[in-house]
């Protein structure tokens, strides 16, 4: 089996192997993840000790990211909690951290054998020569896809030569976007729960949905020409 070969069964095992843990760990946490359950917790707790409850809603980010659970739930709760500007803002803080943690994990405990076990890969080689130049750069393009998986990437970019420095700032700043739309479902959904409008929310969904196709229009746009 080529190298090229084995490289891409092990990087398809990596996702199937994230995917499947992800799984497993969301339907064991399930009640714990539960939006309406999290949202009373921090709502509850916001209410008679506000440092507390910001503190409880970062370290939730954090260890989701860091065990690779989606902290999409979470960003949604912040805007119910706190609104569009402090929820993004936590949100973003909390997200970057956990990135930060699986970033490190995957880097003590995988780079050196990914690096020895993959240096002579010609692919691997101009991936790492492209991160080790423009690690910024393209650490951003990835985080402002609203598609590329977030904690996937988090592992994956371990095992690169880019810098934590780079890898840092390229995630705090291209995960503002997303963060601030999600937030702002959380704000959006909150109020019509409570009896307010409904045409925020369907706004949000609109932009939710058209940042969804914006891939598919994309693609279908490069294959038609």
């Amino acid at each position: 089996m080529k190298t090229t070969q084995k490289f891409g069964l092990l990087f398809l095992s990596a996702i199937a192997l994230t995917l499947l843990i992800s799984s497993q760990t969301r339907q064991s946490l399930a009640p714990l993840l539960d939006p309406q359950t999290l949202t009373g917790v921090f709502a509850h707790t916001d209410t008679a000790f506000p440092i507390r409850s910001v503190s409880l809603f970062l370290a939730a980010h954090i260890i989701a990211n860091a065990i690779g659970i989606p902290g999409t739930v979470f960003v949604v709760v912040g805007g119910a909690v706190y609104g569009l500007w402090w929820g993004t803002l936590w949100s973003v803080i909390g997200a970057t951290l956990g990135a930060i943690a699986a970033f490190w994990l995957a880097r003590y405990f995988l780079h050196n054998w990914f690096s020895a076990r993959f240096k002579h890969n010609v692919y691997i080689q101009k991936i790492s020569h492209t991160l080790c130049k423009k690690g910024l750069s393209c650490v951003l393009t990835i985080r402002f896809s609203p598609v590329s998986p977030f904690n996937l990437v988090n592992f994956a970019l371990g095992l690169t030569p880019v810098s934590v420095r780079n890898y840092a700032l390229g995630t705090l700043i291209g995960i503002i976007p997303g963060t601030l739309i999600y937030t702002w479902l959380g704000v959006t959904g909150a109020e019509a729960l409570s009896g307010g409008q409904l045409l925020p929310l369907f706004c949000c969904l609109g932009v939710l949905a058209l940042i969804s196709a914006v891939p598919l229009i994309i693609s279908r746009s490069q294959f038609s020409s």
